[in-house]
């Protein structure tokens, strides 16, 4: 029938499947549920799909979840939406671990393809359209030419033609938010680490920076991409390397030297923030806004996923003295349905945002195998749906902007 949610279903070759007697079905931590229209969007333009090997796909069929014969099918979606339910399917006990991607639970629906999501952000700067374009390799050259010797160019460059890093490719189109590493090294061990993981998991999209920077490259670089760029945006800490703070001396000496140059443009820096000596001198040299990434307000639950050096209160302190600084704050929010919207978690997450009146936070679907993630992290039957967890927020905390990614501060 059109108006039914229908099962998707793939074989191994990657061809996919409608499965008309089962209706679709998406998951929250370990429970399934049926979707519904209102569950729903239509795909993206700009998403892809995706089969996962050795996982045996869940539909509604006769009262019942139950497996159907081919392998489950997920949505991998673009910036400025933020999943909602994740893909039902049941794992075959010696199945590999997933590769890096935020899975999310794809259907037929009349007659077309629907995600379980939302609409979080405008993408327009993050609209696949906008690179990869043939002209990128000669606005490489152009830079490697203005900035010789540089190596910070140099890695850019490379994620931007082997990993299609589009903040990388920003410094190359002289625009928006361009990402400037830093850091061979970090202070944490994170689950989903997407530069740095064990050999026994699964390999990392992208490969971490192995020098340390110079002042004088990163103050280059920062001073060139700023002079040129529209709405430029220069940010420390990218998924090509580790924790940027842990470089402080050498980014606070940098920014000094760029702000001596130009007072145009935004200076960012992502971080876990569990290095506060190194973020107040950041903060000091005249940082304009500070992303933190972080998975719990809960003490125990930040520390299962970060696996860090420091604790949470360490974070904490960071954010109370760029806030003091006037620095903007957001919140880079790693999310996985059934976990961040826990009962337990609203209430810790509540508790925080009244200390630290953070203005955004950026929802980030969390690039991880959600077995994995629940096997050791905790969920229960008590979250309140991805929709409700935002709409509380907000109605709770209305002066804070939810959106995915980082914005232009006018």
């Amino acid at each position: 029938m059109k108006n039914q949610i229908t099962a998707l279903t793939a074989d191994e070759h990657g061809n996919i499947f409608d499965e008309p007697e089962a209706e679709g079905v998406g998951r929250v931590g370990e429970k399934f549920f049926k979707l519904k229209p209102e569950d729903l969007i239509k795909l993206p333009d700009s998403a892809d799909l995706m089969f996962l090997p050795q996982r045996q796909a869940i539909g509604f069929r006769n009262g019942k979840f139950l497996p159907l014969k081919g392998l489950a099918v997920s949505a991998i979606l673009p910036q400025g939406y933020t999943r909602t339910h994740l893909p039902a399917f049941k794992k075959n006990p010696r199945a590999q671990i997933l590769p890096l991607y935020g899975y999310t639970a794809v259907v037929l629906y009349k007659d077309e393809l629907h995600a379980a999501a939302i609409y979080t952000d405008e993408n327009h700067k993050w609209n696949p359209q906008h690179f990869n374009t043939s002209k990128l390799k000669n606005l490489i050259r152009r830079v490697k030419k203005d900035l010789p010797d540089n190596r910070i160019v140099a890695q850019v460059a490379k994620c931007s033609l082997e990993w299609h890093c589009l903040t990388a490719q920003n410094l190359f189109y002289r625009r928006w938010e361009c990402g400037v590493p830093t850091s061979p090294k970090c202070n944490a061990n994170c689950l989903g680490c997407i530069s740095l993981q064990s050999s026994e998991c699964c390999p990392s999209p992208q490969s971490r920076i192995t020098f340390k920077p110079t002042v004088e490259e990163i103050s280059e670089l920062g001073i060139y991409h700023l002079s040129h760029a529209q709405e430029g945006i220069i940010s420390f800490g990218q998924g090509c390397e580790g924790e940027p703070s842990l470089m402080a001396e050498n980014i606070s000496a940098a920014i000094k030297k760029i702000r001596e140059k130009t007072s145009r443009g935004q200076i960012n820096i992502n971080t876990n923030a569990g290095n506060t000596l190194g973020i107040k001198k950041i903060v000091d040299a005249g940082l304009d806004s500070m992303r933190v990434s972080i998975i719990s307000a809960d003490t125990e639950n930040y520390q299962r996923y970060y696996r860090a050096g420091y604790k949470l209160d360490a974070v904490k302190n960071s954010i109370r003295y760029a806030l003091d600084k006037n620095v903007h704050v957001s919140l880079n929010m790693l999310y996985m349905p059934g976990f961040n919207d826990r009962e337990s978690e609203f209430a810790a997450w509540k508790k925080f945002l009244e200390e630290l009146p953070v203005q955004m936070i950026q929802v980030r679907n969390l690039n991880y195998d959600p077995d994995e993630f629940f096997s050791v992290m905790p969920t229960d039957k008590n979250f309140l749906g991805t929709k409700d967890f935002l709409r509380e927020l907000k109605k709770i905390f209305p002066a804070l902007t939810i959106g995915n990614f980082s914005h232009y501060l006018a």
